[in-house]
């Protein structure tokens, strides 16, 4: 059972904006049903050149339609400009996180945006030229590269949770690999600005440190924490066993349980002690 946010499973059990224009000034079709997820998509814009109107349909998990769900609320009031620069990262923060085996749905998203975006331009969605890298799915050699460059990916694994390539017979896995090693490589001498993490992964990141690190160095001197809650960059905990008494337990949670933290999760994290 997948791990979804409350507002994944709202833009799940109750989708907004769906359906089709029949008029719509930009349209575009993504995935393929053959594939597991595909998705339509259709805008109008008011007088003012501003999204007035968006609408989906899909076939898909629910992560698809709540990604679809949500990205056609984020678009509305904007510009087609402004609406250009939603990346599948935004999708995904805006429903409070998605797990990282669904990413692609955003993904798809963004995808179906963009090409609706081309559709009222009059510019063609894709090159015909791109090189297809995963015959399974018709993932091309440039929506691999910019997945691994917008969001950090490192590993094949990474890959195929953000864009199904490799999720298939697997035999592209050797270049997938090479992509990441070229692209690394160039993100190197011009880093991307490091995405956003969302709530989910970064609520589930914590709990496997504490678990993984930290607790089982507390319990050695007969002490131990709980994670009360997680409210943005502030780690709410409460201390038990030898730890709720110790004199040195603010220093304990400051240089041992926020330093691991902050090594291992994110930078910004703060950790509190609360009462539990």
């Amino acid at each position: 059972m997948w791990d979804y946010t409350d507002k994944v499973k709202d833009h799940f059990l109750n989708p907004r904006n769906v359906g089709e224009i029949e008029d719509a000034d930009g349209v575009a079709e993504v995935g393929s049903i053959a594939c597991g997820d595909a998705l339509k998509f259709t805008f109008k814009l008011d007088e003012n050149g501003k999204i007035k109107e968006a609408k989906f349909k899909t076939f898909g998990c629910a992560s698809a339609i709540a990604s679809a769900s949500a990205m056609t609320e984020m678009i509305k009031g904007m510009t087609v400009e402004e609406a250009a620069k939603i990346t599948n990262q935004d999708i995904a923060n805006y429903l409070g996180g998605l797990p990282q085996e669904k990413m692609h749905c955003s993904v798809m998203g963004r995808e179906a945006l963009e090409q609706a975006i081309a559709n009222f331009k009059g510019a063609p969605a894709k090159a015909a030229d791109e090189k297809i890298v995963c015959e399974c799915f018709g993932v091309t050699e440039k929506e691999i590269e910019r997945a691994i460059h917008e969001n950090r990916l490192t590993t094949v694994e990474e890959v195929t949770n953000y864009t199904k390539a490799g999720g298939g017979c697997e035999t592209c896995h050797p270049i997938i690999q090479e992509i990441i090693d070229r692209t690394i490589t160039q993100m190197g001498a011009a880093p991307a600005e490091r995405p956003k993490l969302s709530n989910l992964r970064k609520i589930k990141m914590i709990e496997e440190t504490l678990e993984r690190e930290i607790r089982p160095a507390l319990k050695h001197d007969g002490g131990d924490i709980e994670l009360v809650d997680v409210v943005g960059n502030r780690v709410l905990v409460a201390t038990r066993g030898a730890c709720a008494s110790c004199q040195a337990s603010d220093q304990t949670l400051k240089n041992f349980v926020e330093a691991k933290l902050r090594e291992l999760v994110w930078p910004e994290l703060v950790v509190e002690e609360v009462s539990a």
